[in-house]
């Protein structure tokens, strides 16, 4: 069992290094093949075959002897061996022609789910522009109907003319009374001047009065000072003479 178990790690390793070549090198290889046609599931490959048939007959043909059957039997074999070469390749041909065609019809189901994505959009933008102006629509209705209550919880025009018509009045009165009492408040500025004016002047008289009446006790008060002292004088003459 273990000698079995090293015999298949060692032809997985060969396996492995055999297939060691990258992804590009690998297609490169796969196309020669199925281009030349050296690989087959078993029995020699039919590239080799044919060149061997094609050789001996040359071969054959090169013999001087007589020997017309043996051509004529390779002859027959290399034709044999062509037309059973040729089978595959015109079945691969098919086979690539049917694949063509297929994908002719996938670039133009392609290129039709193209234009459908690009109409797709172009209808999805148109119906975004049109939600947007059905947005703005609805939005001018709801405000229309908003302005609609509000003007529907307004009394009738006629009592709104009259309550303007009694506003009107009582701002004529009002401004009557305020022209009569800018008026009044005028002359009370006039005559409050007048007072200012008046009281101004009998404070400018008391002060003079004040004045004077300090400059009048003033002098006497200096006359009785000078009396005192000449008084004082004549009583000390007569000591002195004793």
């Amino acid at each position: 069992m273990l000698a079995k178990g090293r015999k298949l790690g060692g032809r997985r390793e060969e396996i492995g290094a055999h297939y060691a070549i990258g992804p590009l090198e690998d297609d490169i290889v796969i196309k020669h093949r199925l281009l030349t046609r050296i690989t087959t599931t078993r029995g020699e490959p039919p590239l080799k075959k044919l060149h061997k048939k094609f050789v001996a007959f040359a071969q054959e043909i090169d013999k001087d002897a007589d020997n017309y059957g043996d051509c004529e039997r390779l002859y027959k074999t290399f034709l044999q061996e062509v037309t059973s070469f040729e089978l595959p390749l015109l079945k691969s041909k098919a086979v690539i022609d049917a694949n063509r065609r297929e994908k002719e019809y996938f670039n133009e189901l392609q290129g039709e789910l193209h234009r459908d994505i690009s109409q797709g959009r172009a209808e999805i933008e148109e119906l975004k522009k049109q939600l947007e102006e059905s947005k703005v629509e609805r939005q001018h209705k709801e405000e229309c109907e908003t302005i609609r209550k509000l003007v529907a919880m307004q009394p009738p025009r006629v009592e709104t003319q009259k309550a303007i018509s009694d506003l009107e009045r009582e701002i004529m009165v009002l401004e009557a009374e305020n022209a009569a009492g800018s008026r009044t408040l005028e002359l009370r500025k006039k005559q409050f001047s007048l007072l200012l004016h008046v009281v101004d002047e009998l404070q400018n008289t008391i002060d003079e009065e004040q004045r004077n009446l300090a400059e009048e006790l003033r002098n006497a008060m200096e006359e009785e000072h000078k009396s005192s002292v000449e008084d004082a004088s004549g009583s000390s003459e007569p000591m002195l003479l004793d």
